[in-house]
């Protein structure tokens, strides 16, 4: 199985600008490798362009220019097959009937990732393994300082370099034997994930939001509305930028700290999860405009702003991302997730089956009209959904 690993670099002042030289010069590759393409597509012959011619060119184009001579040739393959695959994402939106979003020039400042294809190639990971300090070796950059915080298992295939504001990452691909499975505890849950609550399970818990976008909120506006007082171009404009960045990756990295933790208490209690299959795209939609018949040009109230701020707790719970980590924690540790459908979880009793509107209430309560059963609303959608993974999982052909 391939796992990634992200460790810190500490690179000098020396090695910082070659790192941002590396990112400039494969940005200029991008750039112009896109320009070949659309120039070529809108001559009069509608010639195509694609990966092989270009990268067939690499040759000619580091003889002639000494800055793209200095860094790996396979690194640059790999720059042009980004590009390629960027084109090839294009096309198949369009066949599809997608929006196409047709690739776009990228701006230095915005191209943060040069990946190296193979360790050893341009690239060599733990380049001095006589010092106690791991570092990589980067062509062109040198034997960068790594911060280490945890073992890499198996064999190294691929490293990236990724810029994240002031900070600098070397991210690897590991291949690696697949970990032996934890010791079956024969318990099964089912989980309703929330707003109040991150989440609830079948045996009555509960896992409290942590909110960390509403928390950085206040922190976030402030900066952003000195962001808009900012001249462009200015010195004070950079480092505000700058300050927004950090705030957003703090949050980020809240989130995802918050997602790995609530994810693996569940794998190692449990062999069996079960899940609710959440469009969360569908469900943070904007509500569609209401016209008003009488006045034309005019719109009725449509609860738009209410849906946003709903929208807004979605996106900081971070559902999502919780589940596809629960999902590869789960396949690593042998235990089995499945979704299921979320239709009528908090509103069925699950004493006596009596599914009705009526059953809930409020947000939190649930009572059933029919037998007089009360509990939580999230922990009565916990036990649906459980009692219907376990049925699904019983009706899977062997």
């Amino acid at each position: 199985m391939i796992r990634a690993y992200k460790f810190l670099i500490r690179p000098t002042v020396g090695q910082e600008q070659q790192l941002a030289a590396m990112l400039r010069d494969h940005c200029t590759l991008y750039n112009a490798a896109l320009q070949e393409r659309r120039d070529a597509y809108r001559h009069a012959s509608k010639t195509t362009v694609r990966y092989g011619q270009q990268s067939a060119q690499l040759k000619d184009i580091r003889a002639l220019d000494p800055d793209q001579a200095r860094w790996s040739f396979s690194s640059q393959q790999t720059t042009l097959r980004r590009l390629d695959k960027a084109f090839a994402a294009f096309f198949r939106r369009v066949k599809t009937g997608e929006k196409p979003g047709y690739p776009r020039f990228r701006s230095h400042k915005r191209f943060d990732t040069v990946e190296f294809p193979k360790d050893g190639d341009g690239c060599r990971w733990d380049s001095t393994p006589h010092d106690p300090v791991t570092r990589v070796r980067l062509q062109g950059v040198g034997h960068v300082r790594v911060h280490q915080h945890r073992p890499v298992i198996g064999t190294v295939k691929t490293i990236s370099v990724k810029r994240e504001g002031r900070r600098w990452y070397v991210i690897l691909t590991a291949d690696q034997a697949q970990p032996e499975p934890l010791q079956p505890t024969g318990s099964a849950v089912g989980i309703d994930m929330g707003i109040v609550n991150f989440l609830a399970d079948s045996n009555g818990e509960f896992v409290p939001n942590p909110r960390h976008g509403a928390k950085a909120a206040a922190a976030l506006e402030r900066a952003q509305q000195a962001l808009s007082r900012c001249k462009r171009g200015s010195k004070r404009r950079r480092k505000v930028v700058e300050t927004v960045a950090r705030l957003h990756r703090k949050v980020r990295h809240q989130r995802l700290d918050h997602a790995h933790k609530t994810a693996l208490d569940l794998v190692r209690d449990h062999d069996f999860i079960a899940h609710e299959d959440l469009k969360i795209r569908s469900m943070s939609k904007a509500p569609a405009p209401k016209p008003d018949p009488d006045r034309p040009g005019n719109f009725l109230p449509n609860g738009a702003a209410a849906k946003a701020g709903l929208n807004r707790s979605i996106a900081d719970a971070g559902w999502g991302v919780f589940l596809a980590i629960l999902t590869a924690k789960a396949e690593c540790a042998g235990r089995e997730v499945m979704a299921v459908d979320p239709r009528n979880t908090s509103r069925r009793c699950p004493a006596c089956g009596h599914t009705a509107k009526e059953n809930r209430p409020t947000q939190e309560k649930f009572h059933c009209v029919s037998c007089g059963h009360s509990a939580h609303a999230d922990t009565v959608g916990a036990i649906n959904v459980l009692r219907a993974g376990l049925v699904r999982r019983e009706a899977r052909p062997a």
